[in-house]
């Protein structure tokens, strides 16, 4: 014969499985709660710390007269015009003033994209936002300049840098130093001179195929001075962008601080001036 449980019993099972089920919803709805907000917590806690470091800005301002490849020519700027009146828009008559560019997308510190060089290579418009901010290692190369000034960082060079610094990291980006950029403020027509010090090919093939770099920038106009410009077209036509035209790389330590570059989302661009700018650890 087969035995129920009394009434009782069942009304404590049934109340037991209640509170189980309450307290199931209870401990969802705290999760649903609380790890979105430790993840907002996290993103505070990184805020803040990045807010408490050391910003260096690695970006030349540019007008007019700045440096640039004679092919292209200088940058001409002018006040903006109603196109119905013909005068310039002002402040007094029209209560706001604009200025119109006129310049090619290289100019002062700019990035280039891949299809600068590749015809199949991705535009400035189609370069990920994750590779916008990077850990950032800085490869110094005046101290071969006495000797050679015009000396192309070679995989020597970066292979002693590796053995005092440790290894690159994945992902990284490599800027080389050369302090070019104090001729660019100071003596621009020294700093559009050629040959001029820059990267190797080897070097820069040693970083994108053995230490997966995402991008490489530099303070002079071209990433070498071959006649060739075999490196700058080996990392363009490998899918990685650079900057060039770098500033201040003498503020920033070998390793362990982080860049974070941006330039306008121009459809199909072939390259922009850039702004660019180091985080101290």
């Amino acid at each position: 014969m087969k035995r129920f449980p009394d009434s009782q019993a069942a009304r404590r099972m049934s109340a037991a499985a209640a509170r189980i089920c309450a307290s199931s919803a209870v401990i969802l709805a705290a999760l649903l709660w609380v790890l979105p907000l430790r993840a907002q917590t996290s993103l505070d806690d990184a805020y803040h710390v990045i807010t408490s470091k050391i910003f260096v800005d690695l970006t030349h301002a540019f007008g007019p007269d700045t440096p640039v490849w004679s092919g292209f020519g200088q940058a001409r700027m002018s006040p903006a015009i109603d196109p119905k009146t013909k005068a310039p828009f002002t402040i007094e008559k029209d209560g706001f003033r604009a200025t119109f560019y006129e310049m090619v997308g290289q100019y002062g510190t700019h990035v280039d994209p891949p299809a600068h060089f590749a015809k199949g290579g991705i535009t400035m418009d189609k370069i990920p936002l994750v590779e916008m901010i990077l850990p950032l290692v800085v490869f110094d190369s005046t101290r071969f300049l006495a000797a050679d000034p015009s000396h192309a960082f070679s995989l020597h060079d970066l292979l002693a840098w590796e053995a005092q610094n440790g290894r690159v990291p994945s992902g990284a980006f490599a800027a080389l130093r050369t302090d070019m950029s104090k001729e660019f403020e100071n003596d621009p027509e020294r700093f559009k001179r050629t040959p001029f010090p820059g990267w190797s090919l080897e070097a820069v093939k040693f970083l994108v195929e053995e230490r997966g770099i995402t991008a490489i920038g530099h303070e002079s106009m071209d990433a070498d001075a071959t006649e060739n410009m075999a490196t700058e077209t080996y990392l363009l036509k490998s899918g990685h962008y650079q900057i060039e035209i770098m500033a201040n790389l003498d503020k920033v330590p070998a390793k362990g601080a982080l860049i974070v570059v941006s330039w306008p989302k121009v459809k199909d661009g072939l390259g922009f001036p850039a702004r660019a700018f180091a985080i101290l650890p």
